[in-house]
């Protein structure tokens, strides 16, 4: 098994390829044997530019944090990819996720508050879910991460 610094990398390259223009974010799926078997980024449905409707005039601040985009988000994208191939190692596995700037450099990714992404993860059988905070990897349980979602907005 690689070190978790490797697998974040692996997932800032995702986030590089993203197609969203709110966000460039990035999830690569580690099996328990430190294989990868899923990987992902945010992207209108089925990468379509015609699905995008981040630019126009829709009032976002009626959606709530999570949902301020109209892309398919990074987790879900390497959740599908996962199940479509690999999903029997899913179970136990671990998700890493990336958020990059506009120059594609590693950015914080603060405290969980997406609970649609901790529901599916929990859902989908992964162990734990992974983020870079203050310069290293925070890996929590993905019973622990859909609490940390829910409290967020306590």
């Amino acid at each position: 098994m690689k070190p978790d610094k490797y697998y974040f990398e692996l997932a800032a390259k995702q986030a590089r390829k993203s197609l969203c223009e709110r966000g460039h974010c990035g999830s690569v799926i580690v099996s328990t044997d430190g294989e990868v078997i899923g990987r992902g980024y945010n992207a209108p449905p089925l990468n379509d530019a015609s699905q995008r409707y981040c630019n126009t005039e829709l009032d976002l601040t009626l959606k709530p944090k999570y949902d301020k985009t109209c892309c398919v988000h990074a987790e879900w994208n390497a959740i599908i990819d996962a199940f479509k191939t690999h999903g029997d190692k899913l179970e136990k596995a671990t998700l890493y996720f990336m958020h990059v700037d506009d120059d594609g450099n590693w950015t914080d990714a603060g405290d969980p508050f997406c609970t649609v992404c901790s529901r599916l993860a929990l859902q989908s059988g992964l162990a734990h879910f992974a983020l870079w905070v203050n310069g290293r990897p925070k890996i929590y349980t993905t019973a622990d991460y859909n609490r940390k979602s829910y409290d967020f907005y306590r």
